[in-house]
């Protein structure tokens, strides 16, 4: 490494250590930089007129010193940079923009284009472009774009595989057409995957770094945390849990097409089974309005794709034993088929399981989007070459990104 390199590296280091205390901490005083870091005042000093004169960070007022003295305090600019948050489900696409403090600031939601795969593209593109000029955010603002996807992304051909729910993602460059499409740099992620992150950075799974996220709406999947860290699986597919071989013949074509545990407990297989009893087509929203008002088929159907998805639930803790499961999806979020799954799981499962409902509802993946994108930005703007395992996201001290969860 020559001089000029180290010094280079020196100085991203540096002022990383500087933003992320300022990120965390903010306001703060350049001496409690200092005093956290490491750093001396001088550097600290110097850093700090740096990022100010880039717009990143501005002068909140003062604070009193020791013998009257006192101190200039700092905090970022929540908007001078930003990105897009994308979460793309089989029945609706939401887009919403994030700015360095992890708040969404604006939002859409629009049903998903049926046509699938470039229509979807385009549906994306369009939403990402409309959530901007709602904020008012000047284009060049705007450095990223992360997309939840309800199926397994390949880093090689940028295609979505094992995603049923949505046709023809496996068969185009969803990641290059996508980055093409709206003109900046995009992160393709597995949707439960960026819902357990979610849940870990502020939902009910907070603390837990032992964490299995289950989705139930359309489809099924599983986000799995182990020691703080994301399971992947060899082939980028731990947490395909409608693969799981139940319910429904796993040998059967249809299975490994869409998923043994997917056809019997997912919406579409609630429906077929309520038919099955009554001859009665309905959708899955009024068989939970039915199983209220005392419909015996109706309960019948809840009380099954509870016990099926206890029995998901005990399979996958005797595997990676979580210290929490969230339910979360369309399905899941249901707080009676969340006390039901509570009631059935000690009939199948020895050891003891804390089952909750996500504390994020339907926005799970959007924040995770948001905690992904959130630590690619800064490790874009303040580290470049430092390894980016190295940033670290704040808690959302504004109120403003709960309040839109809410």
């Amino acid at each position: 490494m020559t001089s000029t390199a180290g010094l280079k590296i020196s100085r991203q280091l540096t002022t990383c250590m500087v933003m992320q205390e300022i990120v965390h901490c903010g306001p703060i005083s350049r001496s409690s930089i200092a005093k956290q870091t490491g750093l001396s005042k001088q550097t600290v000093g110097e850093i700090a007129r740096q990022l100010e004169a880039e717009g990143w960070i501005r002068e909140t007022g003062r604070t009193s010193g020791h013998v009257g003295r006192t101190a200039v305090t700092y905090e970022i600019i929540h908007d001078a940079a930003c990105f897009i948050a994308v979460d793309l489900g089989g029945t609706k696409v939401r887009a919403a923009t994030v700015d360095l403090a992890g708040n969404i600031h604006t939002e859409e939601t629009e049903r998903t284009d049926p046509s699938g795969g470039p229509d979807v593209v385009a549906q994306i593109a369009r939403l990402c472009h409309a959530v901007t000029v709602k904020g008012r955010i000047a284009l060049p603002a705007v450095k990223l774009a992360v997309i939840g996807v309800p199926g397994i992304p390949d880093r090689e051909t940028g295609r979505v595989h094992l995603a049923p729910n949505i046709a023809g993602l496996d068969q185009i460059n969803f990641q290059a057409k996508l980055g093409k499409a709206i003109g900046i740099d995009v992160i393709v992620e597995n949707d439960v995957n960026l819902a357990v992150q979610g849940e870990h950075w502020i939902g009910c799974g907070s603390g837990i770094d032992d964490l299995v996220y289950i989705s139930l709406g359309t489809g099924i999947g599983a986000g799995i945390m182990m020691g703080g860290k994301l399971l992947r699986g060899a082939d980028a597919a731990a947490g395909e849990l409608g693969y799981l071989p139940i319910g429904s013949d796993p040998f059967d074509p249809e299975s490994l097409r869409v998923g043994a545990l997917e056809r019997t407990v997912a919406g579409s297989g609630i429906r077929k089974r309520y038919k099955d009893l009554t001859n009665k087509t309905l959708d899955v929203s009024a068989i939970f309005d039915a199983a209220k008002s005392g419909d015996v088929n109706a309960c019948r159907v809840l009380d099954e794709t509870a016990q099926f998805l206890a029995r998901a639930i005990a399979a996958v803790s005797a595997v990676v034993n979580p210290g929490k499961v969230i339910l979360g999806g369309s399905i899941g979020l249901r707080q009676v088929l969340v006390d039901r799954v509570r009631a059935t799981l000690p009939l199948c499962y020895p050891g003891s399981i804390s089952v909750e409902r996500s504390a994020l509802g339907g926005h799970a993946t959007l924040a995770g989007g948001a905690a992904v994108g959130l630590g690619q930005l800064h490790a874009i703007l303040f580290s470049e070459d430092i390894a980016r395992g190295k940033i670290t996201i704040p808690q959302s001290k504004d109120t403003h990104f709960l309040r839109v969860l809410q």
